[in-house]
């Protein structure tokens, strides 16, 4: 039982790397956007001004799945680059927040598309991977709206 286990978690990491890979270098490319970026933006940018509407860095680093110095790093970089403004949090003096500028929300919006494509093609390759089918067809399930190919053929 632990073999199958411990073969199926590798399988689930190559698909996670090869989607992971080919994003960056279609983002990197297009965008100069690393996916940990992309993320860090499109995560932030669905912050809202309510009771929990924004995240704090560690909920952050958890959700781009990066240590709590790491996402400093990141987004010192972007707040260098004008795409985020970090902020302290008006009830909790220790508190910071950081949003999206307005140029911030432009790249973000340029380069969602290429980040849809990229995902789909890199979806589309692996699933010809006997070994992949079926954990793609698993992340194809999760969000009915994304493209299946497969589907059409």
């Amino acid at each position: 039982m632990r073999n199958l286990m411990a073969q199926s978690w590798c399988t689930l990491s190559a698909l996670h790397s090869r989607i992971d890979a080919h994003v960056e270098r279609a983002l990197q490319a297009a965008h100069d956007l690393s996916v940990r970026e992309f993320s860090a933006l499109l995560l932030l940018s669905g912050q809202h001004p309510g009771e929990g509407g924004h995240l704090r860095m560690n909920q952050l680093a958890d959700a781009v799945g990066l240590s709590q110095s790491a996402t400093t790093r990141l987004v010192t970089r972007l707040e260098d680059r004008g795409l985020l403004s970090r902020y302290l949090c008006s009830t909790d003096r220790r508190g910071i927040y950081t949003d999206v500028t307005p140029a911030g929300l432009e790249l973000l919006a340029k380069a969602q598309p290429t980040n849809d494509a990229a995902l789909a093609e890199a979806l589309a390759e692996a699933e010809r991977q006997p070994e992949l089918a079926t954990l793609v067809a698993a992340v194809r399930a999760l969000d009915s709206s994304w493209p299946n190919p497969s589907a059409s053929t």
